[in-house]
Order: structure tokens, then sequence, then C-alpha cells
């Protein structure tokens, strides 16, 4: 079938494909040895086993089971359903690493590991339904949902699979993470521990492909090009994968022109979700009943939460799925664990290092010596002692780890950061003039882009990049504290509250907050990227917020032209310590591209806009005594 239908498509010497780092990491497990790098051979200590799972609506779940070749004791689950292939298939195929990556201590341990295709994925029979909508009250076999398909194959595992010892643990991170969630819902007594680590919770408030409101435009063009691709199931295959040409993110999508431009020239409405990503442009009960987080309900098991401050993709279920947790379920073992790490990176790092930024310590070492394994054979297998607090949080620019006793921090007070006059920035409220602003006019033909590497991948370096090139930009607004005397540390949320008008009828608005380093901070060799680090910009939290939602996100509105407008919205957690010496930045502006697709600063359905309808907007800033726009933080004294 052929994809290519614009002259962007006509060349392919140059051609890239764009995927996500995760399918590169589970398609190098399929076709991994049997022995990872520990040198530990997994064939020879484990037997594999396929089974095709009945569910109670008579579908038929694809898993493989690898039991220690050892009978002489009885052995506790850990489990993983995923989308993304259960592979390599056949008794004989065995992946790269068994457990939770990073090393073999999981297999060396002794686990029933367990991998499971999700419906209408793979190998397995059914309906794929992307982010399963939950169904609280069951009513026929036929009211499945990922919570009733778990309990299924629980109870199918535990008659079927000798030497079990009765107990099963869950994991799997971001798609899989999500799985892990939605499967705790009611949980099977079985369950005794539970890790949804960078899970999804919601796809249109804050993960993967909207940030409130904003459609995360390259992610999603990236993920559903290859996601969508594999033939009717039940198939071992991933399919063919779409290939576009380019050398750059941003000229590619500039060039793509408005969204409807991907299903005329790359999609011909041959992937679905994507074709529902554009019919569902505000928070209809589509995504609502896509939003796992408030159905966190009667979950019995031991969880431990795991979460990045710098994921790129899904820095918002998390931290929300956790409170969920602690709302609806008192009493239990509901606990998160916070570092620096990337999507995923506490087992595809070693933690101490993202870009050019410095972490000081191996983050993700600590967390398999001390952190998953010990949760595991605590409640798994009776093994060991657990310390694990309620939240085991690391903190960025102090560089250490702290143990709490909630989050955000109960030490964390609410302050505000307030922009003033000369580009200044304090924790003191204004006293100008209610007319006090800046502004700058955004041009959806130069929107600001959201890295200065010229690359086709969606770096995960750019969480903190240095922001030294947007803050050069006349259509970004910089504001900078003095000098730090003493360390500012900074926990939870941050809530931006900006006063803005527009000389058009829709805007996007991100606020970024940046360490700003020394001059003379000193320079090191293991550099992402090839700046000084004297006056680094480091991005700490950056987050957009489309307007036109900014009092509903179900019921979006039309800015007026020249009417002064409060717009507020909640960025995703953040724990940083600002050093003496540094200086604490904002910068704000319009675009962010092409993470987030360009707003045509005209209110119009964006999925069907076209060219005539994007226009340059001046945007206004207010800052005074009436209008004080302003960041309210947790500040920890």
């Amino acid at each position: 079938m052929d994809y290519f239908k614009n002259k962007q498509n006509q060349k392919f010497s140059k051609t890239l494909r764009l995927f996500l780092p995760l399918l590169l990491l589970l398609l190098a497990c399929q076709s991994a040895p049997t022995s990872n790098s520990s040198g530990f051979d997994n064939a020879a200590h484990y037997s594999k086993y396929e089974y095709n799972i009945p569910m109670r609506d008579g579908v038929k779940l694809y898993t493989a089971v690898y039991v220690p070749k050892d009978t002489s004791q009885q052995y506790p689950f850990l489990m993983k359903r995923s989308p993304y292939s259960s592979g390599p298939y056949g008794p004989d195929k065995f992946p790269g690493g068994l457990g939770p990556v990073g090393n073999s201590r999981f297999a060396e341990e002794g686990y029933i590991f367990v991998y499971q295709d999700v419906r209408g994925r793979f190998m397995s029979e059914g309906t794929f339904v992307n982010m399963t909508p939950h169904i609280a009250d069951k009513q026929s076999p036929q009211d499945i949902d990922e919570s009733s398909d778990m309990y299924d194959t629980v109870d199918w595992l535990l008659k079927n699979v000798p030497h079990n010892n009765g107990r099963v643990g869950l994991w799997g991170i971001s798609y899989p993470g999500f799985y892990v969630a939605a499967s705790i819902i009611d949980s099977h007594p079985a369950i005794k521990a539970a890790s949804p680590q960078a899970a999804i919770g919601d796809w249109f408030i804050g993960d993967d492909f909207h940030h409130k409101g904003a459609f995360y435009l390259q992610d999603a063009f990236n993920f559903f090009s290859f996601f969508e691709s594999p033939p009717p199931n039940p198939t071992d295959s991933w399919g063919e994968r779409r290939r576009f040409d380019g050398e750059d993110a941003y000229s590619f999508f500039l060039d793509l022109g408005p969204l409807s431009n991907a299903n005329k020239n790359y999609f011909n409405h041959e992937l679905a979700f994507w074709d529902s990503l554009m019919e569902h442009g505000n928070y209809d009960k589509f995504w609502q009943r896509r939003n796992i987080i408030p159905h966190m309900k009667n979950v019995t098991t031991n969880v431990m939460n795991v979460m990045g401050f710098f994921d790129a993709e899904d820095p918002h279920g998390p931290v929300n799925i956790y409170h969920s947790i602690e709302k609806n379920n008192p009493g239990i073992n509901n606990t998160i664990v916070m570092g620096p790490w990337f999507h995923g990176g506490w087992v595809r790092s070693d933690g101490s290092m993202l870009g050019n930024v410095s972490f000081e310590n191996k983050t993700s070492e600590y967390y398999q010596q001390n952190v998953d394994i010990r949760f595991f054979n605590y409640y798994l297998k009776d093994k060991g002692t657990l310390d694990l607090p309620e939240v085991l949080a690391y903190c960025t620019g102090s560089n250490e780890w702290h143990e709490l006793d909630a989050w955000p921090p109960p030490a964390a007070t609410p302050a505000s950061l307030y922009l003033h006059a000369d580009g200044a920035l304090s924790f003191n409220a204004p006293a100008d003039a209610d007319a006090a602003s800046d502004s700058y006019i955004a041009d959806p033909s130069n929107p600001v882009p959201y890295t200065a590497e010229k690359t086709m991948r969606r770096t995960r370096e750019y969480m903190v990049e240095d922001q030294r090139f947007a803050s050069k930009r006349e259509d970004v607004l910089v504001y900078q504290t003095d000098v730090l005397s003493e360390d500012i540390t900074l926990a939870g949320p941050i809530e931006a509250s900006l006063y803005v008008s527009t000389t058009g009828t829709d805007a996007d608005f991100i606020v970024k907050l940046i360490d700003v380093y020394p001059d003379d901070f000193p320079e090191h060799d293991d550099k992402y990227m090839d700046v000084p680090m004297g006056g680094y910009q480091m991005l700490v939290r950056a987050e957009p917020m489309r307007a036109r939602f900014r009092n509903s996100f179900e019921k979006p509105e039309p800015l007026k032209p020249g009417e002064v407008t409060l717009v507020k919205w909640q960025t995703p957690d953040i724990f940083h310590t600002f050093k003496a010496g540094h200086r604490m930045m904002v910068q704000v502006q319009s675009s962010w591209f092409p993470i987030t697709d360009r707003n045509p600063q005209k209110y119009v359905d964006i999925a069907k806009a076209i060219e005539a309808d994007f226009q340059s907007a001046t945007q206004t800033i207010y800052r005074s005594a009436q209008y004080p726009s302003h960041l309210q933080v947790g500040r920890v004294q």
C-alpha cells in the first residue's frame, strides 16, 4: 500500500522511522539471546509454556509462562500484561531477560514469570480497545474490562500452573503500567503486590497525547504510525511500519501544515485511533471513559507506584493514580517512588544523568538494589525486610533521596513567584499599575521549537535541555530572580495563573520553570549537547495550556479579543532545589513545536482547520497589582 502521496515522501534516501524509544526496547528484547548481560541463561533455568487462557466471555488470551526447572519449592507469579507483544513466540524462544528489566535479579531469585498479550493484540483473540474503559457495575459475562481479564487469568493460573505458592505480583511500565493499575481495581485476592510504573492515567488531561487539551502532535503521530500497523490478530508480527522522510521533526511537521493533512497525505483514514483523536478534540465521554484515575477502588493489594520527574510521556498518571488509590482505599499499603528519571529510566539507565544534567548518584542502581526487588520479595516470598516509606523521592539540584510521610511533603507551604517589570521574578507581589504588561507576537508559521536539536526523534533529553535557544527569541517572555542567596526547594505541582489578553480568539500558553546555573559553573565531559554549562538554563518543568479550555475541558470557549482573562492550569509535580548562586527563571510562550500542534489562534475546530485559519496574534501577559500573573509553588523551608 502506498503511503507516500506528496513530494515530502518521494525521497527515500534519508528515510527515518519515527519510533518511540519504548518500541525499540521491546523489539530488542524480542530478538535478544536467552542470556543477558549478567551471563544468566534463562533457558537453562526455566521452562517455557504457552497457553490460550479463556476469559469469562469465551475470548482466549495468549499467555507465556516461564517456570523454574527447580521444582523443589513453590514460587510466586510475577506478571506483565502488554499490548506490545509477549514475544518471542514459540516454546523454545526466550526473551533476553525475565521480569523487570535492568539485570537478571528477579530470574535469579526464582519466580514464575507470566507475559500476556491483551485482547486483540498479537496472539490474543478479541477486539483491542485503547485505554479500555472500566465497567464499575458488571451485569453479565459480556461486561469485560482489564480488571475482569486479570481476575480470570489469575484464577486460571492458580489452578493450572504447578509449583505456585498462591501469590501474584504485577508490574509494567507505561501502557503496561496502565494495565497494572486497571487490573487491581476489585483486586483478585491472590494479587499481593502490584507496581504500576509510569502508568498512563488520562490521555486528555496530561499523559501522552494531550496536556491540558493541547494536542501532543509529534508523540501521537509517531506512536500510532507503528502501533496500529499489525494485521488482524492473531499474529506474531508487528506488521508494516510507516516510514517518513525528513531530517528534523520541526521542518517535517511544519511542512505537514494543518492536522487534516495527516490523513490526506499519510494515513488515509487507515489509523482508527488517529481518526478518534481528530474527532474528539474536547474532553467528551470518549476521553472521560478512558480516564482510569477515578476508578481506583476496591484495591486490596500492596501497591508501589513509580514515576520519573522528567518523564516526557506520562507525568500525570502515576502521581494521580497514587492519590486516587490513597483516597479510595484507606488502610492499604500504597507507596510511591519518585526519581530523576526519564520514561522508564529506573530500569533503562543508571539514573546518574539526563542530557547535560548530572544527578551525581546512580539512582537507578539504588532503586534496583533496594526498592523493587525488596518490594516483591517481601510480599510474594516472605523474604527480607521492607523499609519502604510512604514516599521515596529524589530531590534534584540537591541530589539526595528523601523519605516522606506524604506527597506533596507536609513541610511544603504555598508560595507564589510573581512576574515583574524588566523581566524580574520574585516571591513579592507586584504593585504596578493595572495596565502593566508585556507582549509578544505569536506567529504559527514560525512557532517556538521545543528543542534546539535538529532531529526526527522526539528526544527525552528535552525535559532538562538548556533553554537559552528559546530565551533569545522575541516571542518568548523571560523573567528571572536575582542570584539566590540561599537554597530554595520546591515540591509538588505548580499552578500557573496568567492574566492574558490576545488579538485572536484562541491561544496556547506554555509556562517553563528553569534553573539558571552560575556563569562559572564547571564544565564536564559527559555532555549530550555541546553548550557551555556556565549560564546553563536547565528546564525543570514545562506545561502547555490551550486557553479555550480555561473554564472547562468539556465545554471550550473562545477568547474575546482585547479582554483580560485569567488562565489557570497545573503542571506535573517537581522536587527540585535551586541552589544558592543560581537563579530561578520563568519563560512564557505560545507555541512549543512540534511537541504540541500549532494553535491557529482563531477559534475553530483545529482538526478541521485550513491554512487560512492560522493567524498571527499579539499575546499580552499582565503583571500588575490587579492582574498579578504568577506561579504558585510548594516551598519546603
